[in-house]
């Protein structure tokens, strides 16, 4: 008989002190680290409205991989010998996904739909087997729903692939539509119906210090793509000062995340009764946006870099303006989803930068680096706002903005 593995052994321990994030963990976000500077290069390499939209996409589609590995850890136990293989082989296929990054819209585009299918197919049936071999087949039901949505998805990427051109573009796009109405409807299936949402309860400090540790990876992406050229560029003030507002820039928006929000979303979410609701909507799709802001952000500072003083086009100013209007769009929704109020200063610097966008053709001699240090003004005003302005209570967690925030979340 096969010998039957207690769930304690290939499930996290739901006690206290079960939440800590595993080396392992680490290990494996070591290629996502690598799929995001990909995903940066392709962007800078294709600056056209379609390339743009192709490598949000293919953001997206990391992201999608890697929330639900981290929604899979959060459940196993990755320190125990499947999971830990399983997140290896996991790392073999997403190292292969990565390296079709640049050609996934050529050459490359049947190795990228591929890989991806088997990721996201392969890890579902992996946890399908293991909750059935602890005796959980409610668990391998829920898992299940997943999967048959995955496959159902699977001929839009294989064919998008196979086709090309535009067709490639819309097929994929509507491939990863269909995941992404998924869980909105919690993996609703005909006969079997929906996943019941108390299943998707979470340990909640895990899912929070995985999403914030994937902001940081961004972020030291981004370091990484303006030191990288940086290093390889004549050395002049201007260069200096583009790759300072660079710095800066990052360092303000780890600030706008990090501050409150990281810390106080820690908490909310595991104070929660619905911990699972909180995840999918704060950790889940709420954070695509703040992750795509940041890749912006290192495409811009890519531009700015590259040519510091010359007049600045449509293209740079767009890209650096939308990256922190990206930004601070995805931690207003974040904040106010783990019970913050809606916070004025995210609003206002919303419309500054809508204003700065609109109002630069107008002002005379403006360059690359002079829009990116106002939009760092913006921002780092924003900051200062929030600490010494408008603060808002970090331990207050009772407050009736607060509290209509998760009534509105856990229902």
């Amino acid at each position: 008989m096969t010998e039957h593995i207690p769930v304690a052994r290939l499930f996290r321990s739901r006690a206290a002190g079960s939440e800590k994030v595993a080396f392992i963990e680490l290990f494996f976000d070591l290629v996502f680290v690598f799929a995001v500077t990909q995903l940066s290069h392709y962007v800078i390499e294709h600056l056209t409205l379609i390339g743009v939209f192709e490598g949000l996409l293919m953001l997206m589609a990391v992201w999608w991989v890697w929330i639900y590995t981290t929604w899979v850890t959060n459940w196993m136990n990755p320190e125990v010998g499947p999971v830990r293989w399983m997140l290896i082989m996991l790392m073999l296929v997403g190292l292969v996904l990565s390296t079709s990054i640049p050609d996934a819209f050529g050459d490359r585009s049947l190795q990228f739909a591929l890989a991806y299918i088997l990721m996201q197919v392969g890890r579902t049936v992996f946890v399908i087997v293991s909750f059935r071999r602890v005796g959980d087949p409610e668990g391998a039901l829920n898992l299940a729903r997943i999967a048959i949505w995955f496959i159902y998805s699977a001929p839009f990427w294989i064919a998008g692939a196979i086709l090309g051109g535009d067709l490639q573009l819309a097929l994929w796009a509507a491939a990863l539509g269909i995941e992404l109405f998924a869980p909105a409807v919690r993996y609703w299936v005909p006969l079997i119906r929906a996943t019941p949402i108390e299943s998707w309860q979470v340990l909640g400090g895990h899912m929070a210090e995985r999403a914030g540790l994937f902001i940081i990876l961004a972020l030291g992406e981004s370091i990484i793509v303006t030191g990288t050229l940086f290093s390889r560029n004549e050395i002049t003030p201007s260069s200096v000062l583009a790759l300072l507002a660079a710095f800066v820039g990052t360092i303000l928006f780890w600030l706008l995340y990090f501050s409150h929000g990281a810390e106080h979303g820690h908490r909310f979410i595991s104070s929660s009764q619905q911990t699972g609701r909180i995840a999918r909507l704060t950790y889940t799709y709420l954070h695509m946006l703040l992750v795509g802001g940041v890749v912006l952000v290192a495409v811009g500072d890519d531009l700015v870099l590259a040519h510091p003083d010359d007049p600045l086009d449509t293209t740079t100013a767009a890209i650096v303006v939308a990256a922190a209007a990206l930004y601070l769009l995805g931690n207003l929704l974040f904040k106010r989803s783990i019970g913050r109020p809606w916070l004025r200063s995210h609003l206002m610097g919303m419309a500054a930068l809508t204003a700065l966008f609109l109002a630069w053709p107008a002002i005379p001699g403006i360059t690359p680096l002079a829009i990116t240090w106002i939009v760092n003004g913006v921002v780092a005003l924003i900051v200062v706002i929030d600490e010494y302005v408008w603060p808002v209570n970090d331990d207050d967690d009772d407050d009736e903005p607060a509290q209509e925030a998760a009534h509105a979340v856990e229902n």
